[in-house]
């Protein structure tokens, strides 16, 4: 098989996983923006991630909007706006890359691989995405709040490799196992790869990455390599 893409996943792969500590501090300044509890706001914010992650609410401004209105709140514009801007530092932030990543995706692209991103993520992210260093290097980006789907559905998959302009059996699928993402790229016929720099990470919100025993690399660096080996 000839692989001619090479298709990652965002968070805990390209970039670093976020802290729990780091996230809720986020929260508590969106909170007092807003003039709410914390705890309720927190509250309802985990309750709605759904919703934010397919995008119903079409913007940043309208993810803060549908928590108030779940609380029963009619926040002033400026307080939704300041919200917003505390959140979407907070995303500026935690867009950091992995060791190694942007020297890989620069391998790719000269080598001549297209290169693909898969995120299951809020509107925050194609907010923020033009100023990260990622977005030069990445031919095609979906975003899970943009298209209305999260992984592991297959459609996702298939849409990625469609705009990349190739088949999903000429991808290689690299992520860290976050919402069973390798069984889904596994399902359309990509070959998985999974990296998992942070595998000794105690952060509650790692726990639950699917259990792999196929493809595994310990570093990005690691996927020039798997390439070769498998036809690339």
């Amino acid at each position: 098989m000839k692989y001619l893409a090479v298709i990652f996943d965002l968070f805990g792969t390209l970039a670093g996983n976020f802290s729990s500590q780091g996230y809720e501090e986020a929260l508590l300044q969106m909170a007092s923006a807003l003039s709410l509890p914390s705890d309720d706001f927190r509250q309802v914010w985990f309750a709605t991630s759904r919703e934010r992650n397919t995008g119903v609410n079409q913007s940043c401004e309208g993810d803060v909007g549908h928590v108030c209105r779940e609380l029963g709140v009619l926040p002033e514009d400026r307080q939704v706006q300041l919200a917003t801007q505390h959140r979407l530092d907070y995303i500026r932030d935690i867009m950091t890359p992995q060791p190694s990543a942007i020297e890989v995706l620069s391998h790719l692209k000269e080598q001549g691989f297209k290169i693909g991103l898969l995120s299951n993520c809020t509107h925050e992210i194609p907010a923020v995405w033009s100023e990260t260093p990622f977005a030069p290097l990445i031919d095609v980006a979906i975003f899970s709040c943009s298209v209305g789907m999260r992984k592991p559905d297959p459609r996702m998959y298939r849409l990625t490799a469609e705009r990349l302009e190739v088949r999903p059996e000429e991808c290689l699928f690299v992520g860290d196992g976050g919402s069973q993402e390798l069984s889904g790229a596994l399902s359309v016929g990509m070959l998985p790869v999974l990296t998992r720099p942070d595998a000794d990470s105690t952060e509650p919100h790692l726990r639950n990455r699917e259990q792999w025993d196929g493809l595994t690399i310990s570093s990005l660096m690691d996927i020039l390599a798997v390439l070769k080996e498998v036809g690339g």
